[in-house]
């Protein structure tokens, strides 16, 4: 089993605090599924969103650059009746889409698209693929959170099951960091710990950089708010929320 398949079982666990059903009011809030059907879940990992999104009314579908992750998405969806198309698929490479009533990338996904034309692309292909009037809805770590937040490290993790040391340090880029992740999992059987080590990267861009491209691409009506609520950015905001019009 590689690290990230061992990293895609443990993922659920470590995302407990992130409060779905918030993500999941912002879109309806905005794009009801009544009204916008059709929806495509960007970077939809294990699949938590896109079934609370399907429960809701939504005809989802998603894709992730993660083969693991999408089996464990699959299961889920299964395991609760639903047949929800899955795609292995980078998202500044999106194709095959077309006519789409919302489109999301969310849980600071675009973050993991470090190169500035591939974020770029990521968005203007997602304009393409949606109808007029369609929606996209996506959230991004803030400058002080990518700057200030994740150097104050390392973070430590213990339930019994998991625990997990991360240490973060500047990336090669502006506004960009290194996740370098030693996690040790109980084994049920054995009650014994395996260790696997994970890297990931991650850089965010500031809040007029997503807007201007988006405004460039053809969005219209971006709207910008901060943390899940409806309030606007402050400086210590920890995550933006950006939703953008066709």
């Amino acid at each position: 089993m590689s690290s990230y398949e061992r990293f895609a079982h443990v993922y659920d666990e470590l995302q407990t605090d992130i409060p779905y059903n918030s993500y999941v009011e912002w879109i309806e809030q905005h794009a009801p599924s009544k009204h916008f059907p059709r929806l495509l879940d960007i970077g939809c990992g294990t699949g938590v969103l896109g079934l609370m999104l399907a429960n809701t009314g939504y005809s989802v579908s998603g894709i992730d650059l993660s083969e693991d992750m999408l089996a464990i998405a699959a299961e889920r969806f299964t395991d609760a009746g639903l047949q929800v198309p899955l795609f292995c698929m980078s998202m500044n490479e999106l194709e095959g889409f077309e006519a789409l009533d919302v489109v999301t990338i969310a849980i600071d996904s675009l973050n993991y698209v470090v190169e500035q034309p591939d974020v770029y692309s990521t968005l203007e292909r997602i304009f393409h693929a949606l109808r007029e009037g369609g929606q996209l809805f996506f959230d991004v770590h803030s400058l002080f959170k990518m700057d200030e937040i994740f150097l104050d490290g390392p973070f430590t993790y213990d339930d019994g099951d998991i625990s997990y040391v991360w240490h973060t340090e500047p990336g090669d880029y502006e506004h960009s960091v290194v996740h370098q992740m030693t996690f040790f999992v109980r084994d049920v059987a054995s009650n014994l710990y395996e260790r696997f080590d994970e890297e990931h990267f991650q850089r965010t861009f500031p809040i007029e950089q997503y807007m201007t491209w988006l405004r460039e691409i053809g969005f219209t009506d971006v709207e910008v708010t901060a943390d899940f609520t409806d309030e606007a950015p402050e400086y210590e905001s920890e995550r933006i929320f950006i939703r953008a019009v066709k």
